[in-house]
């Protein structure tokens, strides 16, 4: 698709990851407009892309017809509400994640963007990311053997919101890719954490969900951190796998496991192997997939419904943390899009 035949974006929202969005799509031949209310980061978001054309309210965008899309990257509170303003002015919408903070106001969300035909896209970056795409290959080949465990660790230092907690705020990518390594919601959620730096708004969870048939899965995380951590194990009966994003060799599977000699456990290793991943960056695939989701008119791999599952398994991964007991998920398999 030729830049002149792509889709026009908007990107309502140019702070931290904004400015990612605005690049790729800048990019991609599709930046068509950027919206801030804050007029020192609209200033910077304009001289970095200079010609494109700029406006403080999201209005302005929406009467421009050169943007047939926005990609919403305001602070959480605005995802539902701005998401529905776009689609009810006719045009699609990429919302970051989480897709609302309520699933409540997420589905109302995906019920307007429905009646209206209009494409709906969540933000969970990670599905897109070579290395989980090739880890979900292994694990559906059985490459891994039984998959019985995960465990995820998202840390880092500051980046502290005021309007959600860190379990909205950095767990809803774990929790993506939990879901699409398991292909099924979790039947049980238990989450416990603390608020450190401001009241009720916790700084660290750790969440530990349960899956019919026995396998669980691990996700800790914290804006209250030493150094930065992002990595996922995944422990199967015959070999493990480590995604670690900040690595230079991203994924690499390691055959260990536990074997039984004489009625007795021994521990089995083997070589680690690292697997060769194409240079590509998510962020990118992401948005080109938005991009020819919109001029296809085709659903999105990550559509409105995957942001809904996110959102109940985080309003019961909230109610488990403030309740301080194990809360009960409907643990039906995920039907996906191709």
């Amino acid at each position: 698709m030729t830049s002149e035949m792509r889709p026009g974006v908007a990107v309502a929202g140019v702070g931290a990851w904004g400015r990612n969005l605005a690049r790729v799509f800048h990019r991609l031949g599709a930046l068509r407009r950027l919206c801030d209310a804050d007029e020192s980061r609209l200033a910077d978001a304009a001289a970095r892309h200079p010609g494109v054309s700029t406006s403080r309210t999201i209005g302005e965008a929406l009467a421009d017809r050169s943007v047939q899309a926005v990609a919403i990257a305001t602070p959480s509170a605005t995802h539902a509400r701005l998401a529905l303003e776009v689609v009810r002015a006719g045009k699609d919408v990429l919302v970051e994640k989480p897709l609302a903070l309520t699933y409540a106001d997420g589905a109302a969300v995906v019920e307007e963007a429905g009646s209206r035909g209009a494409v709906l896209m969540v933000g969970h970056v990670l599905l897109y990311h070579p290395a989980v795409q090739r880890l979900k290959q292994l694990v559906s080949q059985g490459a891994l053997g039984e998959v019985h465990y995960l465990w995820s660790t998202r840390l880092n230092l500051g980046r502290v919101r005021r309007e959600e907690n860190i379990l909205w705020s950095f767990a809803p990518h774990d929790i993506s890719v939990m879901l699409l390594l398991f292909d099924r919601m979790p039947e049980a959620v238990g989450v416990f954490g603390g608020a450190y730096l401001q009241p009720e708004i916790a700084d660290v969870t750790v969440s530990s969900y349960l899956f019919p048939g026995g396998a669980q899965a691990h996700i800790f995380v914290s804006w209250l951190h030493p150094f930065k951590e992002q990595r996922l194990v995944v422990v199967g009966s015959q070999k493990m796998a480590v995604f670690e994003d900040t690595a230079t060799d991203k994924l690499r599977i390691y055959d260990k496991r536990i074997t039984w000699v004489n009625g007795e456990p021994v521990p089995s290793e083997r070589a680690e192997e690292r697997i060769p991943l194409p240079t590509v960056e998510p962020l990118e695939a992401e948005c080109a997939h938005f991009l020819d989701c919109v001029a296809r008119r085709t659903t999105p791999r990550t559509d409105g419904r995957e942001g809904l599952r996110i959102l109940r398994i985080l309003e019961a991964s909230q109610q488990s943390l403030e309740q301080g007991r194990v809360v009960q998920i409907a643990g039906e398999e995920i039907e996906r899009n191709a």
